[in-house]
């Protein structure tokens, strides 16, 4: 058996490069010119926003649910539920904050206080009821008459007084009594039940809880019918502002009373009801306040995240307390 060379032809097979093939690709033409080298373009890759994500994500399937963790979870959404509608209410509602200053807050006023004063003497008639005001700025009025009225009780034996004047702010008193009386009875009684006294504007406000009337429901009627009352009142100026900055002007006030009959070197002093007023320099500021939203939220994603946080931890215990647990019945821990 022999071996023969046969010659090369066209087969279906591929051709590998070589020398020759390498050399005959440098060189083109017949002046032997060299084609100048390929260049390679690098592919850029997209920019992706998702680079920014600092919250990974974790797979489901690389995550483990568990009895405890789903009990720890309601728990967790059920109070961070309480907590939140706990919030909410404090945000929602108005707060009343209040502070102490030295200063006159009503200067429009003129110098002048309101009063409004509802009195009923059951056993005095109304023609011998009258109002009698007096101050340290020399004012000495008897019988004021303007802005009253006087209602007959007990089919006329008796007088509800209802009055609304002003005083100055200095120290003074009204008294209601019989000195206007064209002719004074001989034994007046002055038994009563004080229904109203108050200073200033009305304020309506369940959240302040002041001693605005003081005296109201002060009842006398047992008291003896001959004898003065002496009701010493200390007001203390009072400004409420609400939330949308509008101010009102009151005078809460403190009350000491005494009772006594009178005499002197002529005999029995004539009885009356006496409110000797002296005011406080402090002054006392309610202001309508609410949360405002930064707070609000501030505390809300306080306790989500503390919630959670906490919630995390414990879950955490108690699950790696349950696989310590577990391989020390299999024997694997030592």
């Amino acid at each position: 058996m022999g071996w023969g060379c046969a010659a090369p032809g066209p087969g279906p097979g591929p051709s590998l490069p070589g020398p020759a093939a390498a050399g005959s690709e440098a060189t083109a033409g017949a002046g032997g010119a060299r084609s100048p080298p390929a260049t390679t373009t690098a592919t850029t890759m997209p920019f992706d926003f998702r680079r920014f994500d600092i919250y990974r994500k974790v797979p489901k399937d690389l995550t483990q649910p568990t009895y405890t963790g789903a009990i720890i979870s309601v728990c967790c959404c059920l109070f961070i539920l309480f907590l939140f509608l706990s919030e909410l209410t404090g945000f929602i509602a108005t707060e009343i904050v209040n502070e102490l200053y030295v200063d006159d807050p009503d200067k429009d006023s003129g110098g002048k206080i309101e009063v409004n004063l509802n009195i009923s003497l059951p056993n005095l008639h109304c023609e011998l009821v009258g109002l009698d005001i007096q101050d340290e700025m020399g004012r000495h009025e008897v019988g004021h008459i303007d802005n009253s009225m006087k209602i007959p009780l007990n089919n006329g034996d008796g007088c509800r007084f209802e009055g609304h004047f002003s005083i100055n702010k200095v120290p003074g008193n009204f008294h209601v009594s019989t000195h206007s009386a064209t002719a004074q009875p001989q034994n007046p009684d002055m038994t009563h039940v004080i229904h109203k006294l108050s200073f200033g504007d009305k304020l309506q406000v369940h959240n302040v809880h002041g001693a605005f009337n003081a005296l109201e429901g002060a009842d006398k009627l047992s008291s003896n019918p001959l004898a003065s009352h002496d009701y010493i009142l200390k007001i203390v100026p009072t400004v409420y502002e609400d939330m949308s900055g509008k101010q009102r002007y009151s005078y809460q006030y403190t009350v000491a009373n005494k009772e006594y009959v009178a005499y002197s070197h002529t005999g029995r002093i004539i009885p009356a009801i006496w409110f000797r007023y002296d005011l406080s320099p402090i002054t006392v500021k309610y202001t309508e306040r609410r949360q405002p939203l930064y707070r609000f939220i501030t505390s809300i994603c306080a306790i989500i995240g503390g919630t959670f946080t906490v919630a995390g931890i414990l879950d955490s215990c108690i699950f790696t307390a349950s696989e310590a647990w577990k391989k020390i019945q299999l024997g694997k821990m030592q």
